[in-house]
């Protein structure tokens, strides 16, 4: 019997996908619910898992393919009763090695390189391959193929010269032949992918129809430092999560958006919204480009829930399985250029949010306290705002108020 592959159910803000990569080819056998194929929208990679078991008949839309929801993929014919069971005798084990767990992006290039993944090493987590160590692997292979070295003719003993006969001049190498560098200058043209080409657009789209200012700050961590390191291991006890700085910010951020409520707005063509929640966007890079999970009704959830929230966004960015609910939406946007060693950056917009906080790198400075210069670890803060909907003093208001919260902490423990 013949079963449908079908695309799955893309939301209402998608109008199709990018088919980037079979897993399986006609006449292979599969497993319900094993992958089959990766597609590509503007935010994720979505898996399509076999809906039964059987044998993979017919494929019947290609790499590269635009396809939408609930469009036929490929033919599938379920296994009989007497199949499946001769399928569930165990097989021998493979060796532990060669089963290296891949992400859609990596399983792509792997694929469209004819790649052996085992003999590339892995530097994620539990030596599992990332896309830039197979991005490595094959720019070191394209230089080793493009080397020009001049072979070596075969040591032969030296004849006996003649008594009277001069040395032979020597001729000096070149220094690029000395060195057997090639002249060739290889290059590499890729498509770029949904999700970077939507980033491109998105970005495009806020330098075009905004009028975007950055204002700009700087916050002494020193008492968030202190008040982390004093309870840091309580917490983590506690909570089973780890207390780390973003929780501070997120809500610092929050209590400002409170203050002044145009910067938790949005513009819908002549229409100001004024959201009455808080979800803040925590904006992430990834192998395949910059993504934005979202923490809902953020004001309602404490610093442990802020931090385990986090972590598990970290662990499904990681693992692919980030969903179209953890990424729609958001009313305002904390990036942070400081795990790069950003020092100063002026953040772009995300559209139709109108405002968004930057962080950067802690670093100590000599500052003035009470008349006397004191070493103190220090953080640049900017904030981008469209000027159509936010003033340019409640931009300043605003920062200097996610300044006065995270330099006297209490005033976010006690909500005062």
């Amino acid at each position: 019997m013949s079963i449908e592959v079908l695309v799955p159910h893309l939301p209402e803000s998608v109008s199709d996908a990018t088919l980037i990569t079979w897993h399986k080819q006609p006449g292979d056998t599969v497993t319900k619910n094993e992958n089959l194929v990766d597609l590509e929208t503007d935010k994720v990679v979505l898996e399509v898992p076999a809906p039964a078991s059987g044998v993979l008949s017919k494929i019947l839309k290609e790499n590269g393919s635009i396809v939408v929801g609930g469009e036929v993929l490929a033919l599938l014919e379920a296994q009989t009763a007497e199949e499946t069971a001769a399928a569930a005798v165990p097989e021998p084990e493979q060796d532990e090695e060669s089963d290296i767990p891949l992400s859609p992006s990596v399983r792509r290039l792997i694929a469209e390189n004819a790649l052996d993944p085992s003999v590339i090493k892995g530097s994620g987590k539990d030596g599992r391959l990332t896309k830039t160590d197979v991005l490595d692997y094959l720019h070191k292979k394209n230089l080793q193929e493009a080397q020009l070295i001049a072979p070596v003719a075969p040591a032969q003993a030296e004849p006996a010269k003649p008594a009277e006969t001069a040395p032979s001049p020597v001729v000096p190498k070149t220094e690029t032949e000395s060195r057997g560098i090639s002249n060739l200058r290889p290059e590499q043209r890729v498509p770029m992918t949904r999700l970077r080409a939507k980033v491109a657009e998105r970005l495009l789209q806020a330098q075009q129809n905004a009028a975007m200012l950055t204002t700009f700050n700087e916050v002494n961590m020193q008492n968030v430092i202190d008040l982390r390191n004093q309870y840091k291991e309580r917490f983590e006890k506690k909570h089973h999560v780890k207390l780390g700085f973003m929780s501070f910010f997120v809500k610092a951020s929050i209590e400002a958006l409170k203050r002044f409520p145009a910067i938790n707005a949005s513009i819908d063509d002549n229409d100001i919204i004024y959201h009455g929640y808080y979800d803040i966007g925590i904006a992430v890079s990834t192998e395949r480009g910059l993504i934005v999970p979202v923490l809902r009704d953020a004001d309602q959830l404490d610093f442990a829930g802020i931090e385990q929230s986090i972590v598990d966004f970290g662990a499904k960015t990681r693992s692919g399985t980030l969903t179209y609910d953890d990424l729609k939406g958001g009313t305002f946007t904390i990036t942070n250029g400081g795990i790069f060693g950003s020092m100063l950056s002026t953040p772009i917009l995300n559209p139709p949010q109108c405002a968004i906080l930057g962080m950067h790198a802690i670093k100590e400075r000599p500052v003035v306290e009470n008349g006397q210069i004191v070493i103190r670890p220090i953080m640049y803060l900017a904030l981008s705002y469209d000027h159509r909907l936010v003033d340019g003093r409640e931009a300043v208001q605003f920062l200097v108020t996610i300044k006065e919260c995270l330099e006297a902490p209490a005033h976010l423990l006690l909500n005062i």
